[in-house]
């Protein structure tokens, strides 16, 4: 018999036994939040929180900063991706949980490593829904300049902030059909693109791959342009991790998140990549058309009527449904860091509605201070906005990576585990993914503005590890292990198996 190791044995004693520390309220309980969402709400949830600013609107700055090159950071970025969707569908499956990456880098590293995660992650989404609300309003603004960009977010943040505290199975349906909505404007924007480069479009004419080579070649600005785009690609990507946080709420966890997160990973390849394979080949890469609104830019060139004003009132939605996919994701982070005692007590509180409503508030609060800064700077808030969060993400993928390798070893390790969802090819598409990750890294150090970006987050990160630290020390004994949050009675799920 398979030898079973120390840790092991510690991980399923405090798994199967109530833990004697243990205060209300600073123990991870998903039975505190509704189970009322389907597959289908967690398949469009991940894919509505990550169709948003990045894509429709920050990629243009993607692209003006790597040329046509930004296809290489897009085709990496979608690689990696996948193979994090898989690791966290794995570690989702065997442990769903409302805290994920937070509570599976803390079981792997530590409780400060996963502590810091977590408000490292709520952070980044945070400042992800106020870019959100700041892109619609900017979009809105432009068509009716007599609607001032700050009144216009405030009112999106009012009105979604209703939206997240009215009850979860009410937030998944409505985030089923704004995503589909922006689907939808995908299809027919890839439907398009395909028509002008086959020259069936009769007010477009075919470019050909001509503006892929011209235009200063294929990579204009060298690799570090590419390395550059890479955190822009990234912020893109960022969201799609909800899938693993909104695993907890579903009746059926183990088994919606490996359908969803198989679902999720073929339609990044369809709508991602395909989208930007377009963008760089109809228009040159130095338009300022492209930059300022790559979607728009596509149609305006195809010749049909009236498409500028559709789009942009498309595009103004869907970027709203992906401010409403991050604020329940955010809600959600915080409710579990109360939860295991590394936040305060009161966000871990629910309504009636099954709602962690002082977690909702908390979250949205940074959204109406960016009414202000609309306010005061309303032509550069939105892209310190979204150059803030692409680190934070980055940082998030390498957590995962070395979160997945080590709480795998140790499942295989321990014959009584059972894995509903496994890694492909573990564990050389994992080193694999950490390779590039490393990679990624020094592209991103080449670039000034990328180096800052990351050392920032890195100081952040390095605060927020020193603040629990002492904390931890402080109260000694009495505080809660955040890393291993525990059932207080033994659930169906752990008495099928032991989770990792």
């Amino acid at each position: 018999m398979p030898h079973k190791s120390e840790n092991s044995r510690d991980d399923t004693a405090r798994l199967a036994a109530p833990d004697p520390r243990s205060m209300p309220g600073a123990i991870e309980s998903t039975d505190a939040l509704g189970k009322h969402l389907k597959p289908r709400h967690l398949v469009m949830m991940s894919l509505g929180c990550a169709i948003g600013t990045g894509l429709f609107v920050g990629m243009g700055k993607g692209i003006a900063t790597a040329g046509p090159a930004v296809l290489l950071a897009f085709a990496l970025a979608s690689f990696l991706i996948i193979l994090i969707i898989r690791m966290l569908g794995e570690m989702a499956a065997a442990n769903p949980n409302s805290g994920a990456l937070s509570v599976y880098v803390g079981r792997a590293m530590g409780p400060t490593a996963g502590v810091t995660l977590g408000w490292l992650w709520w952070a980044a989404m945070v400042v992800s829904i106020a870019a959100e609300a700041t892109a619609a309003a900017t979009i809105l603004h432009s068509l009716w300049p007599s609607l001032p960009q700050w009144g216009l977010a405030l009112t999106f943040m009012g009105i979604f902030t209703a939206m997240n505290l009215a009850g979860v199975s009410k937030f998944g349906e409505m985030e089923f059909w704004f995503a589909a909505l922006k689907i939808g404007a995908i299809i027919i924007f890839l439907g398009v693109g395909v028509a002008i480069l086959l020259g069936a479009m009769p007010n477009a004419e075919s470019p050909g791959l001509s503006n892929l080579f011209d235009h200063g070649g294929f990579m204009p600005n060298g690799i570090s342009g590419i390395g550059a785009a890479l955190l822009i690609v990234i912020f893109t990507f960022g969201g799609t991790e909800i899938v693993a946080i909104a695993a907890a709420e579903t009746e059926d966890p183990k088994k919606n998140i490996a359908r969803a997160t198989r679902s999720v990973i073929y339609r990044i390849l369809i709508f991602f990549v395909g989208s930007v394979v377009i963008m760089v080949t109809v228009l040159p890469w130095h338009s300022k058309e492209l930059q300022s609104g790559p979607f728009v830019a596509v149609l305006k060139f195809a010749g049909i009527p009236g498409i500028d004003l559709i789009m942009a009132l498309v595009i103004a939605t869907a970027l709203l449904s992906s401010l409403n996919a991050n604020l329940y994701a955010a809600s959600r982070m915080i409710f579990s860091l109360s939860k295991r005692g590394s936040a305060p007590q009161r966000f871990s509180t629910v309504s009636k509605n099954k709602v962690p409503r002082a977690a909702v508030v908390a979250s949205v609060a940074f959204g109406f201070v960016a009414v202000l800064l609309n306010y005061l700077w309303p032509e550069t808030i939105l892209f310190v906005l979204l150059n803030t969060v692409g680190s934070v993400n980055l940082l998030l993928w390498v957590a995962a990576v070395l979160a997945h390798i080590v709480l795998r070893r140790r499942a295989d390790r321990d014959p009584t585990i059972q894995l509903p969802l496994k890694m492909w090819a573990f564990p050389y598409l994992s080193y694999l993914a950490a390779a590039l990750l490393a990679g990624i890294f020094a592209l991103a150090l080449l670039d000034a503005a990328s180096r800052t970006q990351i050392l920032a987050t890195s100081a952040l990160a390095s605060v927020i590890a020193l603040i629990y630290w002492v904390r931890h020390k402080r109260l000694g004994s009495a505080q809660v292990d955040s890393s291993q949050p525990v059932p207080t009675q033994v659930n169906a799920a752990s008495t099928e198996a032991t989770s990792i």
